[in-house]
């Protein structure tokens, strides 16, 4: 007599050669240790189109925007923004100012290919310095503001309307000691620091072929967030002094008030 049970035959039980998953013929599994650096260089290199594209993280190096920003505070700044708004007043900019600030005879080299990487690296995360060129500066006028420190209560005026800038100087800083009358040409910004003493902004480079102007094609992005320190975390808000209806610059014809100075000089000559 057999041992074998009867319904053995049929039990369905296959061979173990035979067990193997149809959906896992054709599949690539990469080796273990290729994965990981993989996996870096994919998020470095998502990062790095964030970075230059739509976000950068930015190391504050100097009190000049101080108490708004502190050295050693790390903000990020929206490189996207200004394609679909123009710069205002009262916004925090970060701006490229070779031939502004800085002449182009006196801007830094490029460096190599090997520091161009590191430093690459570092500005993902906010880690490395700004170069030499960047600046961070609070934009006061836009194209065809006039400017002009200061009115009888020590006020900056903006196209005649007085800023109220308490809530955003540093300590007891008066608005400007240096006075100054500007009318800002079409596709320029003044822009100046919140740490008034300490900050050369647009003042500062009067005298200079740019007249201290900084021209909106060389915004690189608009600060909207310290990030770092945590006891820091903040958005950057426009004050509320840069809202006032009456800021805007335009002649009683609607042409921008820049456009109808200039033609008001002309017709002088």
């Amino acid at each position: 007599m057999s041992d074998s049970h009867p319904g053995a035959a049929e039990s369905g039980v296959a061979p173990a050669e035979s067990a193997e998953d149809p959906t896992s013929r054709g599949r690539f599994a990469l080796p273990g240790w290729l994965e990981f650096p993989l996996l870096v260089i994919g998020a470095f290199l998502v990062a790095f189109l964030v970075k230059t594209f739509l976000v950068q993280a930015f190391y504050i190096p100097s009190g000049s925007m101080e108490n708004t920003l502190q050295v050693g505070d790390r903000v990020l700044v929206n490189k996207l923004v200004y394609h679909f708004r123009p710069v205002e007043r009262g916004d925090i900019i970060v701006f490229d100012g070779t031939g502004s600030f800085v002449s182009a005879e006196a801007a830094v080299p490029q460096p190599g290919i090997l520091q161009s990487i590191v430093r690459g690296l570092g500005e993902i995360v906010g880690l490395a310095p700004p170069k030499d060129t960047d600046f961070i500066k609070r934009v006061i006028g836009v194209s065809g503001d006039h400017v002009v420190c200061c009115d009888a209560q020590g006020r900056i005026t903006v196209n005649g309307v007085a800023l109220d800038e308490e809530d955003y100087l540093y300590g007891n800083n008066p608005p400007s000691k240096q006075p100054f009358d500007v009318l800002v040409p079409d596709g320029k910004l003044w822009v100046m620091g919140d740490h008034r003493s300490a900050s050369a902004d647009s003042r500062s480079h009067m005298g200079e072929p740019g007249g201290g102007f900084v021209p909106v094609d060389h915004v690189i992005g608009r600060a909207f967030a310290v990030v770092w320190p945590p006891g820091r975390m903040q958005f950057l808000e426009i004050p509320a002094t840069f809202q006032q209806p009456g800021l805007s610059a335009l002649a009683a014809d609607g042409t921008p008030a820049v456009v109808a100075e200039e033609a008001r000089t002309w017709s002088l000559q």
